[in-house]
């Protein structure tokens, strides 16, 4: 990190970091990219991904087939999102059987799906159809009636509960009006109903038949019915997950919001206190000017990011104005963030200038432009070193603890409008993250623990805390991989300034955006992906270019500087 008062250079071994950075990327391809190497590889068919539009014809096609349906003129109000069946997939990475499955089930059963939401003219409410994703075939369905009492049996988490709503929404209907009722949907999906096994009982609620030649370990396919107004309401076909399984799952969503919300929620709105009091105590060594421009491309990539959801929130079946209110809500939590790290920014700046560092410099400061130039270099070097560290990690995770992750249509670029935008959600990370747990945090715990990797290690723990939400089990796994890259990151800040680690954290998160746009194989996308993962390098050079020797101004003040406290 440079000291005030001199001209800026970056001190790295470019040689060293480029050496390391060139193994980093062997390893982030053979352990993550390449199939046959991937810790976890999903070995299915190698059939390009339909768009969206044939979803739509697919389902159109199949609804006009259903005697109770009549196709709608206007296809403004038709939804294709994409849906998955988390449970399936989850269930076979944890027991390694999810190559076996992709081989032998998932062109018939597949655990992914784009749902395509149908208004029903006639009834009401919408007809939802299930189309895979890379066949095009029709695979499952759903009737959504006005006031169904379904929308809170299905929300009920604990499925023993929801048994007795079941017969309730259902009229009461005895097993053989169900059978008679199902028999129809179990001859057109291609089904022998003499090699089922009816798995329901007099008493029990929904229709649910096995199939026990279709089976792998202790999973078997199960058809799925339930009903409403003695017809059918809705029908999928998928194996079984055993109860152990769920149970455990559910346990460890738990955990994780509690690490969430109680760990990186609370602890990191303290830190957003203690900006506030030392952005005050700290004004006479910065300016209340600086960070605002970071700040603001902070709330306009989160404010993006939110909007670009939408069809995932529509898939929800909110009303417009419970929507439009949720989004005003999102929103304002967007703005209550941006304006935190605004304030991180500007007390962290002030408190590391206040002992004599310059982690990051202003325009026009002696240097700068190449000094920028050199951080994204830097940026990128370290980029690569930290993806063959994550693969490395994951690797001896899933080795040690049992690491295995599912799917998860929240997270998913296939429920974004433009999946194109995806990577915008780097510069807010990489920005926000940066100036709330290093820029601030480290010089904050330096001012309590005394000790650098101590400082290190508290805000990098709280920030690893907010990533367990995602679907990576056990739930520890995330916090104990981000505790690394975290510190390292950490040392990027110490050791080359601000600007290097926002590269840095920026580059890497738009190498996996932008990988998973590119493999989403379309032209549009693909280009897309390139582009984010070069920006980083067009920012740098522009700025370097608009940034000239002649533009600079020599120092004219020597900074105070005050010991460590």
């Amino acid at each position: 990190m440079n000291p005030l008062g001199q001209p800026l250079r970056v001190k790295a071994n470019f040689k060293r970091l480029g050496l390391l950075a060139a193994i980093g990327l062997i390893l982030f391809a053979v352990l993550q990219i390449f199939p046959s190497t991937s810790t976890q590889t999903t070995d299915i068919q190698s059939a390009p991904i339909i768009t969206k539009a044939q979803a739509v014809q697919s389902a159109r096609s199949f609804a006009a087939s259903l005697p109770d349906y009549s196709l709608p003129v206007d296809e403004d109000d038709v939804l294709v999102t994409y849906q998955t069946h988390s449970d399936v997939y989850g269930y076979m990475a944890k027991t390694k059987q999810l190559n076996d499955y992709n081989r032998k089930w998932e062109e018939q059963y597949p655990y992914d799906v784009f749902r395509v939401r149908l208004p029903d003219e006639v009834k009401g409410g919408y007809l939802h159809v299930d189309v895979h994703m890379r066949t095009g075939k029709v695979v499952a369905f759903k009737h959504e009636l006005p006031s169904s009492l379904y929308a809170s049996i299905e929300a009920e988490p604990d499925k023993s509960k929801t048994n007795s709503a079941l017969r309730l929404a259902e009229d009461n209907m005895t097993l053989e009006q169900k059978v008679q009722s199902a028999a129809g949907i179990v001859k057109e999906f291609g089904y022998d109903a003499s090699q089922l096994e009816l798995e329901t009982g007099e008493n029990d609620g929904g229709l649910v038949y096995s199939d026990p030649t279709k089976q792998i370990g202790d999973s078997r396919l199960e058809l799925r019915f339930t009903f409403q107004n003695e017809e059918v309401r809705s029908f999928d076909a998928v194996f079984s997950v055993p109860e152990a399984h769920n149970a455990y799952v559910n346990q460890q969503t738990r955990q994780a919001n509690w690490m969430t919300y109680a760990g990186y929620g609370f602890l990191t709105f303290v830190l957003g206190v203690l900006a506030i009091i030392y952005s005050i105590l700290t004004r006479s060594h910065t300016s209340f000017k600086r960070g605002f421009v970071l700040a603001l491309v902070h709330f306009a990539a989160s404010v993006i990011g939110t909007l670009n959801m939408m069809p995932l929130f529509e898939a929800q079946g909110l009303s417009s104005f419970m929507l439009m209110f949720l989004m005003v809500i999102q929103l304002g939590v967007n703005l209550v963030m941006s304006a935190t790290i605004y304030l991180s920014l500007v007390a962290g700046d002030g408190m590391w200038r206040k002992i004599g560092y310059n982690p990051w410099p202003r325009a026009k400061e002696p240097g700068y432009g190449k000094y920028v130039l050199d951080s994204m270099v830097v940026g990128y070097l370290w980029a690569f070193i930290l993806l063959g560290v994550q693969s490395i990690l994951f690797l001896v995770l899933e080795n040690s603890i049992g690491t295995w992750s599912t799917t998860s249509a929240d997270q998913s670029t296939y429920n974004m409008t433009y999946a194109w935008v995806f990577p915008i959600m780097a510069w807010m990370a990489g920005i926000g993250e940066e100036a709330v747990y290093r820029l601030f945090g480290i010089r904050m715990m330096q001012k309590i623990v005394r000790n650098t990797f101590i400082a290190c290690l508290i805000p990098t723990l709280i920030w690893a805390l907010g990533h367990t939400l995602y679907p990576i089990y056990p739930v520890i796994t995330r916090p104990i991989e981000l505790t690394v890259i975290g510190l390292l990151f950490s040392l990027i800040m110490l050791r080359h300034g601000f600007i290097a680690v926002v590269f840095s954290h920026v580059i890497f998160d738009s190498l996996l955006m932008g990988l998973s746009l590119i493999f989403m194989g379309d032209v549009l996308n693909v280009s897309a992906g390139i582009f984010w993962i070069v920006l980083p390098a067009i920012v740098g050079y522009v700025i370097y270019r608009f940034n000239p020797r002649k533009k600079e101004k020599p120092y004219v003040t020597t900074p105070h500087h005050e010991a460590l406290q």
